[in-house]
């Protein structure tokens, strides 16, 4: 990957655009947990000089999305047991709350978009490509939180996403999924139904019964 400089781009634009573009890729998986990264690869790839490739590292290690080790290693975590279940501890508290908020908003064209989206899912599902597989999951899940209009809750769930992103790409590799998750199933169910017991409870499930399997 090669972006190139943009003219007349100001370091602070450039470690904006830097730091946004990296984030997007550890949140939807397409960096491996553990995987190793440079100061100056970064700055390479993004054709940036050192000064924005470091302030966007340092931000992303601010969030979680990156380690640095005392000797200036840059990493994607690779989290522990403990941590995967306070994260999907965290998301089962967050997210349920960000749906029922989002039931009494809940209309047709919401429903009709969530769908379409668990349509782009199964496309995902079906050329086995993890890294769109989880853009598209967090897309339902976004679209569905968004109506809750709970802008710092939902900011935290986002936080959530990010330090687990590495740890769903390998948790996608033990899913081996065929289908869309039943659970995206029910949640449209419940919305049409107006069930605020039946969408928590849906929410809940999709969201932490997959990460158990890694800490089993």
């Amino acid at each position: 990957m090669l972006i190139q400089t943009r003219p007349g781009e100001t370091s602070q634009s450039a470690h904006e655009r830097v730091y946004r573009h990296l984030r997007s890729r550890i949140m939807h998986g397409e960096l491996a947990p553990a995987t190793s990264l440079t100061l100056r690869g970064i700055g390479k790839d993004y054709g940036v000089s050192m000064t924005p490739a470091r302030e966007a590292v340092r931000r992303l290690a601010a969030e979680g999305a990156l380690m640095l080790s005392s000797s200036g290693r840059v990493s994607t975590p690779e989290l522990s047991n403990e941590r995967i279940e306070e994260l999907a501890a965290l998301r089962a508290l967050i997210e349920t709350e960000l749906a029922s908020r989002a039931l009494p908003r809940a209309h047709i064209a919401l429903i009709d978009r969530l769908n379409a989206i668990n349509g782009q899912i199964a496309e995902a599902v079906a050329k086995h490509d993890a890294v769109a597989y989880i853009r598209t999951n967090l897309e339902f899940h976004r679209t569905l939180y968004l109506r809750a209009q709970a802008p710092a809750m939902l900011a935290m769930a986002e936080t959530v996403w990010l330090q687990l992103g590495p740890t769903m790409r390998k948790l996608y590799g033990r899913l081996q999924r065929t289908e869309v998750p039943q659970q995206h199933k029910l949640i449209v169910a419940a919305l049409r139904a107006g069930d605020e017991p039946g969408l928590r409870l849906s929410v809940r499930t999709d969201v932490t019964q997959g990460l158990r399997m890694l800490v089993a």
